[in-house]
């Protein structure tokens, strides 16, 4: 009541705050949350939380007429992105490249078995993160390693019904079945890659072709055995290769830090 905000934002994800609390402070304040797994959460969590704020952002375009069906008509469709505040760590210069192919990202048991089909291929792939023998990198080594890598591998994600996988190991199957990631989405790693300058091979993600060129600014796989062709083919053809990756790099930075998230967030709430 002293500060007399323009606007409370939450970043809620778990029962962090009780109804009652986000219920009073919205009839007095503008308030905002950032749903950002919708794809697989908005049944379980994001429809229990909806109408407590006066505004919702969702990284889901289809779950906008959810939102809708539920009373809430404050649903603005926003992405994840890169952190501008690096933007310092951009510049290529001083940075030749030390990997061949790359993956940072958390272990799962998934993105394991992924890396293993490359490695069985004859694809040595550099892996960085949580649970991996080489550990954690800090948010400027991350970057560092998507400017010195030829190929930046994105496994965006963690679970997949990919059929092989399933039948891989029971484990496997177990690990599927309780999972309880139903769809696969955007994450920040698909803007972080290029914006720091870096090549992305990723698995394709419905509507990353509203963010990027697909073939042109960025290249996407299906597939292990298609990751593989891919990371073969580019690894011979430089050139082509740059092309994708400075197209990507300038598209990330003119579109795709969350400044410019958040000036069209606050253009549709002013």
């Amino acid at each position: 009541d002293a500060i007399r905000p323009d606007l409370i934002f939450f970043s809620l994800y778990q029962e962090q705050f009780t109804h009652e609390t986000l219920r009073y402070l919205k009839s007095k304040y503008q308030t905002i949350n950032w749903f950002g797994d919708d794809q697989w959460r908005f049944d379980e969590f994001t429809s229990q939380y909806a109408n407590d704020f006066t505004w919702c952002v969702t990284t889901d375009m289809f779950s906008i007429e959810k939102y809708h069906a539920i009373g809430q008509k404050h649903v603005i469709y926003s992405q994840w992105a890169a952190i501008d505040a690096h933007a310092s760590d951009v510049s290529r210069e001083n940075h030749g490249y030390q990997y061949d192919v790359s993956f940072v990202g958390g272990y799962h048991p998934y993105r394991q078995w992924f890396v293993k089909q490359l490695e069985q291929s004859g694809v040595h792939v550099d892996v960085f993160g949580h649970g991996w023998e080489r550990g954690t990198l800090s948010s400027s080594e991350m970057n560092r390693v998507f400017m010195e890598s030829k190929i930046n591998l994105n496994i965006s994600n963690s679970s997949s019904l990919n059929v092989s996988y399933v039948c891989s190991s029971f484990r496997a199957c177990v690990n599927t079945l309780r999972g309880v990631k139903t769809a696969s989405q955007i994450k920040a790693r698909n803007f972080e890659i290029p914006f720091f300058g870096g090549f992305q091979l990723t698995d394709y993600v419905p509507t990353l072709e509203k963010y990027f060129q697909i073939g042109k600014e960025v290249s996407c796989y299906t597939s292990p055995s298609e990751a593989v062709r891919l990371v073969q083919y580019y690894l011979s053809h430089d050139q082509e290769r740059e092309e994708i990756r400075a197209l990507g790099q300038k598209r990330a930075i003119s579109e795709h830090g969350y400044s410019h998230r958040f000036e069209e967030i606050f253009k549709v709430i002013a």
